[in-house]
């Protein structure tokens, strides 16, 4: 058993080594190709004024280093590597974010990241989906998801210019439940037709197959706790969708699923379940429950009127079985 052990922690530590090496890796490499930039771009500002000078230079610049090196410096890399120092230069000053690492370089992702970060043009926003994409540990694939989905937009929706400066340099802050919150909600991971008829329990448990995903999509700190969660009182009991916990808020995260239009009933029920879990579940240390509904759609005058004037617990979002084109999803946006 002792040897089990041993061989298991030998096999960590190497795991450990090899991630630290590749991550070194990748950011030497990352930074190389910013110097490399950087030298092609003080190459043309050299005086030289003719428009073509930049695709000669980048031509006979590949020849060469294709010759010595191999494949990875073709015109069209030479010329990420440009755009990446055009990109960047006036980024990799001492920001909170790059300060948040002991490492000796600005660019803490991969190349490949930073193909799809480049394509950005917004700089705030580009800077929200670098820090993000670092601090969640997000892949590639993760990255170029949660840009298709808005998720900028989305947590940008109600911030003034002070709190989307934040976003830029820190990434998204949860200190307070409506900071958790989305309106709308992305699930076309479920690959669920937009109209396609389906009941509560069936978006239910497609939820949980890929609960990975949605877990991604609710955000910072979600674990999962239970589905269909009984409560019993005076002989009544009730069921509550899905239940989860947010360890940087520390309390409990209650959603309930909605097919078609949100109901002030449906309100109702939820600030029952909240009120249950505040006055039953919950631990004295413990922050106040946090009540979601997920509706197709929703009246915000229903959700206004149902709820107190400082409710900071109930929340009713939309949710999208379907990621929406560009032009759809800045209609979404204007109408908040």
């Amino acid at each position: 058993m002792k040897i089990e052990n041993l061989a298991q922690n030998i096999a960590q530590l190497l795991k450990n080594a090899q991630y630290h090496v590749l991550q070194t890796v990748n950011q030497t490499m990352v930074l190389t190709y910013f110097e490399i930039g950087k030298m092609v771009v003080e190459e043309e500002q050299a005086g030289k004024q003719r428009a073509t000078y930049g695709k000669q230079l980048l031509k006979a610049l590949s020849a060469k280093l294709t010759q010595e090196f191999g494949k990875g410096f073709s015109e069209d890399n030479l010329s990420n590597m440009r755009k990446f120092y055009l990109v960047y230069h006036a980024q990799i000053s001492e920001t909170p974010f790059r300060k948040s690492t002991n490492t000796n370089t600005p660019f803490k992702l991969s190349w490949s990241h930073y193909l799809k970060l480049m394509r950005i043009t917004d700089n705030q926003e580009r800077a929200f989906y670098e820090i993000e994409a670092y601090q969640n540990n997000w892949s590639l694939r993760e990255l170029q998801r949660q840009y298709n989905a808005g998720l900028y937009a989305r947590l940008a929706l109600s911030k003034n210019q002070e709190e989307l400066h934040t976003l830029a340099t820190k990434g998204q802050i949860v200190e307070q439940a409506k900071d958790l919150i989305k309106d709308p909600y992305i699930l076309e991971f479920l690959n669920l037709p937009e109209r396609q008829h389906y009941s509560e329990n069936d978006l239910e448990q497609e939820l949980i197959n890929k609960l990975e995903h949605f877990l991604l999509e609710l955000g910072k700190g979600f674990t999962y706790v239970a589905r269909q969660h009984r409560i019993s009182f005076e002989e009544k009991h009730f069921r509550i969708d899905l239940v989860f916990y947010n360890r940087i808020l520390k309390c409990f995260v209650l959603i309930d699923l909605k097919i078609g239009e949100l109901k002030h009933q449906d309100i109702g029920q939820m600030q029952m379940y909240v009120n249950y879990f505040d006055r039953a579940v919950k631990l004295e240390e413990e922050n106040k429950t946090i009540g979601i509904i997920f509706c197709q759609d929703k009246s915000d005058a229903i959700v206004k009127y149902t709820l107190p004037e400082n409710n900071t617990q109930i929340f009713a979002s939309k949710y999208l079985t379907i990621l929406p084109s560009q032009e759809d999803f800045k209609h979404l946006l204007s109408q908040k």
